[in-house]
């Protein structure tokens, strides 16, 4: 039998610069086999992770299983039905690209294999049908309960679906909260990995209705360079720690702009922000995304660049980033509300 020292393994660095195998794996051994079980997909970890122990330990059975679980949430919500993890992504003010991000970076996460949802919660003003290349209505399950629209392998519900293009929701606060829960509960979401969360700019109405009853496994903040970005950024991070939510990491938009002609990248809105801004909170810096035209391009046209274009540079760097997310919520302890479920107490009379 081939001797297996499994704290060594958990201890074997696969990557310095992502994780180490102890973080995202179980290991368990039978003889000459040993099943690894990964809390994340990722074909590319997985041969990585295989061709490692076959190097270490030659003649091993090596069998490797993935199984994202649904990790631990704010305190006092409830697990949504369908849905393991929620990942909200937020940015103190608009104009950072926060919608472009949160879709690509769901796009990244499916191309690994995850079963991934997107909900456009800005309902003022929707952009998700138009950057997905959508615009229709979704169809109904029940009386009550919509099917997601389904966009380039994504799970997706707006309200952009539900109101025609040109229409202005004037609404007060109440009426917003109210859809957006709408929108999440009753849309029947079908075993979601992750469910991202496009937050509309601000920590107002939606954002507290969302930290209330939603559970949200972690946020994910965007920002771009400059310093009128970053103060705004600094109170989104700083509202989600209030709300024991979990900060998964800053990203960086726009970080440079890439000259069309020479390639050369420029920080025209600073430099080094969002590192500066996650070194200040002690969370993660996820990665930086430049100003490109392409990208920009591609939403406007409805096919965005990580489903469009997999290989481009841009794209890899969303597949970088999404790997950290999801490394980030792998690491995080385990959720159980999703295992129990209501316990009602009724007082019956006497009989």
């Amino acid at each position: 039998m081939v001797s297996i020292n499994i704290q060594e393994l958990e201890n074997m660095a696969l990557n310095a610069d992502v994780t180490r195998v102890g973080d995202i794996a179980q290991f368990k051994q039978m003889g000459d086999q040993i099943t690894v079980t990964l809390g994340l997909y990722s074909h590319a970890l997985e041969t990585q992770l295989e061709q490692l122990l076959a190097h270490r330990y030659p003649g091993l059975k090596v069998t490797i299983a993935t199984r994202v679980e649904a990790k631990k949430t704010q305190p006092n919500t409830v697990a949504k039905k369908g849905v393991k993890n929620i990942i909200a992504v937020a940015s103190g003010k608009g104009g950072v690209g926060k919608s472009s991000t949160a879709i690509n970076l769901a796009l990244a996460l499916s191309q690994f294999g995850a079963r991934v949802g997107l909900l456009d919660a800005d309902i003022y003003g929707p952009s998700q049908p138009t950057m997905l290349g959508k615009q229709t209505r979704p169809e109904m399950q029940d009386d009550k309960t919509m099917r997601p629209v389904i966009a380039h392998g994504l799970q997706t519900n707006s309200i952009g679906y539900l109101v025609d293009g040109d229409s202005a929701m004037i609404w007060r606060g109440p009426m917003v909260t109210a859809a957006l829960q709408q929108l999440l509960n009753d849309t029947a979401w079908d075993n979601v990995d992750y469910l991202l969360i496009d937050l509309p700019p601000g920590t107002g109405d939606i954002q507290l209705t969302m930290a209330q009853k939603m559970p949200i496994t972690g946020a994910v903040v965007v920002t771009t360079p400059q310093d009128i970005s970053l103060i705004d950024a600094r109170r989104a991070v700083a509202m989600f720690n209030k709300m024991q939510i979990d900060n998964l990491g800053i990203i960086e938009n726009m970080s440079t702009h890439i000259c069309e002609q020479c390639g050369h990248e420029s920080p025209i809105f600073g430099h080094e922000g969002g590192q500066r801004l996650a070194a200040q909170f002690t969370i993660p810096f996820l990665g930086d995304v430049p100003l490109d035209r392409r990208l920009r391009e591609s939403l406007d046209a409805g096919l965005p660049l990580v489903s469009a274009e997999a290989d481009h540079p841009i794209s890899q760097r969303y597949r970088d980033i999404a790997m950290k997310i999801a490394i980030e919520i792998a690491k995080k302890p385990k959720g159980y509300s999703q295992a129990f479920g209501k316990i009602a107490v009724e007082n019956k009379p006497n009989q």
